[in-house]
């Protein structure tokens, strides 16, 4: 009877020790899933703050090119204005001198 107390006694352990041997396993499982779920979240939140960077940098790269752009539309228009005003200044100036030679011109009679 003490054999068969003593493998029951041997058995119980080692169900004993299975069942313990199977928390330490799941617990690991469970840790394992924990941080990779955590790499995950923490690369997930790189990924985005990246992303937001570079967002920010093609905006301001884009408000640079077009802020430069419209001010440069602005700059030539301003120019060909002053150009076109002093072309009229020019020709208003000289106007009374063209009439006055082109009308000698038309009534002078060559021999």
């Amino acid at each position: 009877m003490e054999s068969s107390r003593g493998n029951q006694n041997g058995i119980q352990q080692l169900l004993s020790a299975e069942q313990e041997a199977q928390h330490i396993v799941n617990a690991a499982r469970s840790a394992k899933q924990a941080r990779l779920k955590q790499a995950k979240d923490e690369a997930e939140k790189e990924i985005a703050e990246f992303r937001a960077y570079m967002e920010a940098e093609f905006q301001r790269k884009v408000e640079q090119t077009s802020g430069d752009s419209g001010a440069n539309v602005k700059r030539l228009d301003q120019e060909t204005f002053a150009k076109i005003q002093n072309l009229k200044a020019e020709s208003e100036s000289i106007s009374n001198d063209v009439v006055q030679m082109l009308l000698r011109q038309v009534t002078t009679v060559k021999n």
